[in-house]
Order: C-alpha cells, then sequence, then structure tokens
C-alpha cells in the first residue's frame, strides 16, 4: 500500500508560483508512472501532469510552459511547480501513483488546496 501525502498549498495572488509536494512511503523508483490531478469545485477531477519511471512527462494543455513536474527518486518525492498562476488554477490538488503489483494499482493523496484569489 503506498501512501501520498501532499504539502505546499495555499492563497496565492494571480501571477504568483507555488511549489507542490508529494512524498511516497515506498520507493517511487517502482512506481511506473507520477501524477497530479486537481479538481475545482463542482467540476470533474482532471489531469494536470504525469511523469513516468523514465523520466518521460506529459502536460494539461491549460498548464503546459507555466508548470513544471519533476521526480526526485532519492527522496521519494514528486513536485510541481506551478508559476504564472490564475484564478481557474484553484483547486484541490492530488498525487497519484500507479504501480504494477500483480495487477495495475492505483493510490491517490489526500489533497491539498490552491486558491488564487486577489
Amino acid at each position: 500500500q503506498v501512501q501520498l501525502v501532499e504539502s505546499g498549498g495555499g492563497l496565492v495572488q494571480p501571477g504568483g508560483s507555488l511549489r507542490l509536494s508529494c512524498a511516497s512511503s515506498e520507493s517511487i523508483f517502482d512506481i511506473y508512472l507520477m501524477a497530479w490531478y486537481r479538481q475545482a469545485p463542482e467540476q470533474q477531477r482532471e489531469l494536470v501532469a504525469h511523469i513516468t519511471n523514465s523520466g518521460t512527462v506529459e502536460y494539461a494543455d491549460s498548464v503546459k510552459v507555466r508548470f513544471t513536474i519533476s521526480r526526485d527518486n532519492a527522496k521519494n518525492t514528486i513536485s510541481l511547480q506551478m508559476n504564472g498562476l490564475e484564478p481557474e488554477d484553484t483547486g484541490v490538488y492530488y498525487c497519484n501513483a500507479r504501480k504494477y503489483d500483480m495487477g495495475w494499482r492505483e493510490y491517490w493523496g489526500q489533497g491539498t488546496q490552491v486558491t488564487v484569489s486577489s
């Protein structure tokens, strides 16, 4: 059972930056893919960015150029650097992990709130 703990959320003004982190209870070297999702009020959860254990990354069109996902295998963490934040980026950000362990398994963190407002 992989446990994920997010941190780094908060309130920021439009145009500002935040850095989210997700700490895994297990070595992320063995986790195929880790990702950030977000969910705005009354909206469906959507993929923000993902990174595979080989370093392949993918971003939602709405965050390309502004956000950067990275992983630190030594610290068992992934991060999401968010620049140029917009009110539309407001939501709860969730860390996600997909690992193959006698079948594909998916894990979620508890989420961290990001609010972009003046």
